[in-house]
């Protein structure tokens, strides 16, 4: 796909939004023993309720925010998310407390249309063939925000532990001002679709969706591959400090060279590899690495464990947006928007237990109350990956007509 104008802006766009999204992770433990957490493990505890309370928001109005723009256009509802989410970050520069802290995210949840509607912008201007390796390039541009965010979080916090949330919050207005006068529509007026009271249902829309002839095996296997994927943004910070005893700094550090290795990945690995292997072949290297990888870290206890399996977990961060292209080319333009706006709301189902089911399990073991393993939630993502394979296997199934 040709790097035109929109799609540079759509990038810039994400990759800005990694960066306020990266620039959080290496303060979160400072963080929460500022608001009151006693120990590492309290501290995961309820940063993982803050990560939780930002997806069930983006769960409620994630359907609502594709809808709306099926309806009135990804410029108008793609401008107001970037708004929301430069006045989130203020208020987390601001939050005294836990509590105020616990608002800001659920202020970023509500927002979560950048996302929603970035991927339903390139679903517009993309041709299908070219959707997997598009949807490759929003990786990548995360990946470069999360080489950015972290380093610059990492280095921040030296100044002030709220100096990242000021920097995400200027990055985040000049990001509107940009969108104001480069931004076009790519829905057409033709392609849309009214939004009724239908479409203020969560639970109906993603029941829609699932009926939706062929959509169901991949929005599973997104599902459970977010919620597994899930313990990286959860627990790296945290499992960095108890198995290693990592400051921000060295936080901040392998969190950017894990961004490096998803840029590489997601803007040179994976356009080769489906242009040669194909969409299919691609995504079962992606599941295969990141088994390998979430039973290494689950069972490392040495630097070297980080080095030799941060690249696989990298290589599996190709396997979201090829099944995110499999779901996109089972609908029609008019159902982009509804169908990246169910995905959003399912990675956020994840997100919201993920953080919950994932931190008491590290909780668990690392409290001295029973076996000491705090690789434990890396183990449990792996066995749930290994338990979508035979979905995966048949998502490459002719569709039934």
């Amino acid at each position: 796909m040709k790097l035109s104008g929109p799609f540079l802006f759509i990038l810039a766009t994400l990759m800005i939004d990694a960066i306020g999204i990266g620039i959080v992770f290496p303060i979160m433990p400072d963080l929460m023993d500022r608001v009151g957490a006693g120990s590492t493990a309290e501290g995961a505890f309820w940063g993982g309720i803050m990560m939780s309370a930002y997806a069930a928001a983006m769960f409620l109005f994630g359907p609502i925010i594709g809808s709306l723009s099926d309806a009135y256009g990804r410029r108008p509802v793609l401008i107001a998310a970037l708004v929301t989410l430069t006045i989130d970050y203020v208020i987390m520069a601001v939050a005294q407390t836990y509590w105020v802290l616990l608002v800001g995210r659920v202020v970023a949840g509500m927002a979560g249309a950048t996302y929603i509607t970035a991927t339903a912008y390139i679903a517009d201007i993309a041709k299908p063939e070219e959707r997997g390796a598009a949807f490759g390039m929003i990786g990548a541009a995360f990946g470069i925000g999360f080489v950015l965010g972290p380093a610059m979080g990492g280095l921040a916090s030296g100044w002030h532990i709220t100096a990242p949330f000021w920097i995400a919050a200027g990055l985040s207005a000049l990001n509107v001002a940009f969108g104001v006068f480069v931004l076009p529509e790519s829905l057409k007026p033709e392609n849309r679709r009214p939004f009724g009271r239908r479409d203020l249902n969560p639970f109906g829309t993603i029941l829609r969706a699932f009926v939706i002839p062929g959509l169901a095996i991949p929005l599973i296997c997104l599902f459970v591959f977010e919620f597994a994927n899930m313990v990286y943004a959860t627990l790296w910070a945290f499992w960095g400090r108890e198995v290693f005893g990592w400051d921000g700094f060295t936080i901040g550090l392998t969190l950017s060279a894990y961004g490096v290795l998803i840029a590489g990945v997601q803007a040179g690995i994976l356009p080769q590899l489906t242009k040669r292997l194909g969409d299919f072949a691609t995504l079962k290297i992606a599941v295969a690495s990141g088994i390998v990888a979430m039973v290494g870290f689950g069972l490392g206890n040495a630097v070297w464990a980080v080095i030799v399996f941060l690249p696989l977990a990298a290589l599996s961060d190709m396997a979201p947006p090829l099944m995110t292209a499999f779901a996109a080319n089972r609908v029609g333009e008019d159902q982009q928007g509804l169908v990246q706006g169910v995905i959003a709301s399912l990675s956020s189902i994840a997100a919201v237990a993920a953080p919950l089911a994932l931190t008491r399990v590290f909780e668990r073991f690392v409290s001295g109350d029973g076996p000491y393993l705090p690789g434990a939630p890396y183990l449990l993502a792996a066995v749930l990956i290994v338990a979508i394979i035979p979905l995966i296997l048949r998502m490459n199934a002719p569709l039934e007509r």
